[in-house]
Formats: C-alpha cells, structure tokens, sequence
C-alpha cells in the first residue's frame, strides 16, 4: 500500500475521526486486500477521517501484515463469536460513525458518502446495504431465498451486508447480541430499526453498495442450503454452535 493511505491510526479521541469502520477476519489473506482498496476509494473525500480496525480472529496467515500494510488499527480476538468480535472492534472506535463490513466484500467508491448524506439528512438511524455476489447462478439465487424468506418472516423487512450508524445509536442498543452466534446481524438490524422508530427515524437502505465473495458456494456447491436444510433451521434459532463454526470457522471454505 502506498504511503497516500487514507487510514489514520494511533489518533487522541478528540472528534478529528469521523468514520470507524470495522473488520471481523479469521484467516482473510485472499480477501482483505480487495476489501482494504475499496475502502482506501471510498475514503478520498474524507482525508484523516477514517480509522480501519481490523479484528483479528486466531490468524495463521498474513491477514495481520496486509492489514498493517493499509495503516490499520489492530486487535487480537480468540472468540468464535461473530457478535464478540465485531463489538471488541467497536469498543476501539474513535469515529461518530461506525460501519462494519465483512473481510470477503467491497464497498463501492460512494459508500462512505452515501453514508454521510444519509445520516445527515437526520431521517435516518442507520441501516444496511444491499449489493451483489462476484458472480451469480440459479443454484445461489434459489439458495439466496430460502434463507431469506424465512428470516423477514423472523426480523422483517430489512438490509444487512454492510452496516452504518452513529457510535452513540450502536452503545444504545448495546451492539450485537453476545448470546446469538449465527443471524446476530439480522438481529441487530430489528433491533436498530426500532431504535430508530422510538426516536422518529427510518432505517434506511444503500442500494447496490457493496461486492461479496462467493467463497462458501465455491466451496459447498450453488445449491448449499437446499441441499443443508438444517442450516437453514440454524439460523432461525441462532445458537447453534456447531453449525455456526461450520459456517464461519472452516477455514476450507476461506
């Protein structure tokens, strides 16, 4: 990475941070590059804004190094806790606004100023983004849905992918929910959402904001779930330990 990163690191928290944005990685040498360049391009517009913090979840690989590469803040985790993760990096922000992002996708370039001009506009407590795989087939499309239909049936209309919202909104519902290990991002998302409603504001919804990996279904085949259908039951309970290292801990399917 070039000496014009935009990323700040080892900053007094006196307000000069904008945007804390934070990376859950568990063994993500083949993907954080990728994720890093696009934010480096959303970040332009806000020179000395942005803090990356990167959680590093059990690394072997040289996930460490490239995010140091990018000026990245950094912080060990041994959690297998999605939920623990995310909110140790949270714990560390300096920034008014937090976004959270996971390793294997990429922000688009007017991200970072899309997020700006919605909480701006104060209409707007936060929210998600939608986007797109790498690639796309019938097998993730069918996939894709029978996953969804039966969490909007649990949480209701909403966006994850990449979330946004102001530090204070995320320490007021607490962040992520520690007890959940699978869905705690649709969890967090109704929970936003009605913190939104009891202060007279929407959750609000980035379209085509974001790219994401195909990695799973590289590695379990397009039709993964319909094939697993107790994966499917494992995200409506959420606790499933087992089926959640599976899911986000074997390192085969990074």
């Amino acid at each position: 990475m070039s000496e014009s990163t935009p990323f700040i690191k080892d900053v007094p928290d006196n307000g000069s941070v904008k945007f804390s944005i934070i990376i859950p990685a568990h063994n993500e040498e083949n993907y954080i590059g990728g994720c890093l360049e696009s934010i480096a391009k959303a970040a332009q517009p806000f020179k000395d804004q942005v803090e990356v913090i990167v959680v590093l979840n059990r690394c072997t690989d040289k996930t460490k190094e490239i995010a140091q590469s990018y000026n990245c803040v950094t912080l060990e985790n041994n959690d297998k806790n999605l939920s623990k993760i995310r909110n140790a990096g949270a714990a560390l922000a300096k920034g008014d606004i937090l976004v959270t992002i996971d390793a294997d996708t990429r922000m688009t370039e007017h991200m970072l100023t899309e997020v700006e001009k919605h909480l701006a506009s104060n209409q707007f407590i936060g929210g998600g983004v939608t986007g797109n795989f790498e690639r796309m087939s019938f097998g993730i499309v069918v996939s894709t849905m029978i996953l969804i239909v039966p969490l909007l049936f649990k949480y209701g209309f909403i966006s994850v992918g990449i979330f946004w919202c102001y530090k204070k909104d995320f320490q007021a519902i607490r962040g992520f929910n520690e007890n959940m290990l699978m869905a705690e991002d649709a969890d967090f998302a109704k929970r936003l959402k009605q913190w939104g409603k009891k202060n007279g504001k929407k959750y609000g919804t980035i379209k085509n904001g974001m790219t994401t990996s195909c990695r799973r279904f590289d590695h379990y085949g397009d039709w993964m779930l319909l094939k697993r259908p107790g994966m499917i039951l494992a995200y409506l309970k959420g606790t499933n330990e087992k089926a959640a290292n599976e899911a986000y801990y074997d390192d085969q399917a990074r």
